[in-house]
């Protein structure tokens, strides 16, 4: 059974996070993707830990991508740009709002070539508005949306040093919904043909996904009360076995309180002064834990507990860090986590798909992280360009290829693909230069601007 997406070719022109994911996810359901990375290289091939060239960020998001690096300041390289988006079915983007149109790159331009493609944009704020301009991090983009109050309501110390949380929500939540609305575009155009724009606003996911949006924005006062399959509540609990374990339901709130009098069989606790009321139960909340917690402690095992429990619809999860789910049965089963080659040898483990498609299908292939422009040459060939052509493309600065040799000294990559740079020769990363820094009339040079090839970060510079 073939992946839903086989046939599908993306070009991913995004790094860091949001716009990798969003490719990323697009390649796991079967399309094909073609990363394009700037001179100055993925800024996630920088962050730790890293084992050789390749490091666990930028094998997560983007193992199993074919890679093209090239200078889109230099000679040429707009040309190769254009005949990639030529062939694309989708483009993911995470530049600032107008970088890429600056190169001659934006939707209307290739959209003129390519009616049917469907171009995907990530931003901060969107590309249209007082904000579109602002750089945007998840850290940022988590403040301005009130994310991360809600946090530090939960879990800040009066007083302390204010923290934010340690995942970047926002990239990610970007990055799934840019996918989604891909989806839908493509199956639009599978309906009438047409290619469509798609605008992804980082602000506007964080509030489509702060599922207690209508509490915070009402004006409502629920005092002791909590929101109705609201998590902030959720008590923690030791088990028989003397395993930490979290439960959904609060013992505060009126619609949660009675399954745990259920599951106790203690229905006269309802009458208990301390405990009719919300408000009275916060007053008194950690007797009620108290009775809670030696109640389970009458159990001899959490299978026995899980099963009363769960006839008072009341679920736990043991409290566990990520290695120790990610090494239990139900992942190895599931395959919820896998192994790429790290290209030195070793293996860096990264997630492996959250669905399967089939009964018993294959698994997914071998996602091997990519050199910054292994392919150049073979991607450069199936968009028609001859040997005479690439070559001058490489002579003009136009391909970057920290890990190539040729006559004029740059490095050099022996059989297994290792870089082997020759003594005074560093391998060229460019990243500052400025667009169109070519003289007129060159073929292949694009308009002079203040924009780098590198400025369109809206992802955070995480490791």
């Amino acid at each position: 059974m073939s992946a839903p997406l086989t046939g599908v070719r993306v070009v991913d022109f995004s790094r860091v996070l949001a716009g990798p994911l969003c490719a990323q996810t697009l390649l796991e359901l079967g399309a094909e993707v073609v990363k394009v990375e700037p001179p100055g290289g993925d800024l996630s091939r920088r962050a730790f830990p890293r084992e050789g060239e390749i490091s666990g960020y930028y094998a997560q998001q983007n193992a199993g991508k074919r890679n093209i690096s090239i200078d889109l300041n230099a000679p040429g390289a707009r040309e190769v740009a254009l005949r990639l988006c030529d062939r694309a079915d989708v483009i993911v983007e995470n530049f600032r709002p107008g970088t890429l149109p600056s190169f001659g790159l934006g939707y209307d331009t290739v959209a003129a070539r390519n009616p049917h493609v469907v171009y995907a944009s990530i931003s901060g704020y969107g590309q249209h508005g007082p904000w579109r301009s602002r750089s945007a991090y998840a850290p940022t983009v988590q403040a301005e949306t009130g994310i991360t109050a809600i946090t530090m309501d939960q879990f800040g110390t009066p007083g302390g040093r204010a923290r934010t949380d340690a995942l970047s929500h926002a990239d990610v939540y970007s990055g799934l919904h840019a996918a989604i609305a891909v989806l839908a575009a493509l199956e639009h155009r599978n309906r009438t043909g047409e290619g469509q724009y798609v605008d992804v606003a980082m602000a506007a996911v964080m509030l489509s996904v702060n599922e207690r949006l209508h509490v915070d924005l009402s004006d409502r006062d629920l005092g002791a009360e909590t929101p109705i399959l609201g998590a902030a509540d959720c008590p923690f609990f030791i088990s028989p076995e003397g395993k930490t374990f979290v439960s959904p339901m609060s013992l505060v709130g009126s619609a949660s309180f009675p399954r745990y009098l259920a599951a106790m069989r203690r229905p006269g606790l309802a009458d208990d002064p301390r405990f009719r009321t919300p408000e009275a139960r916060r007053e008194h909340l950690d007797e009620l834990h108290a009775i809670v917690q030696d109640w389970i402690w009458t159990f001899d095992d959490m299978a026995s507990l899980d099963t009363q429990l769960d006839e008072a619809k009341i679920a736990t999860g043991r409290l566990r860090t990520v290695g120790e789910f990610a090494g239990g049965r139900w992942a190895r089963e599931w395959t919820a986590v896998r192994s790429v080659p790290d290209r030195d040898g070793g293996r860096i483990t990264v997630p492996g798909p959250p669905w399967h498609f089939g009964a018993d299908g294959p698994g997914p292939p071998e996602r091997v992280p990519a050199r910054q422009g292994e392919h150049n040459d073979d991607i450069l060939r199936e968009l028609g360009f001859g040997e005479a052509e690439i070559g001058s493309l490489r002579r003009l600065g136009a391909l970057v290829e920290p890990g190539r040799s040729d006559e004029s000294g740059s490095d050099r990559a022996d059989g297994d693909g290792r870089a082997h740079p020759r003594e005074g020769s560093p391998a060229r990363t460019n990243h500052d230069s400025v667009p169109g820094g070519v003289p007129g009339g060159v073929p292949g040079g694009v308009p002079r601007t203040r924009r780098s090839a590198d400025d369109h970060e809206t992802s955070p510079e995480r490791s």
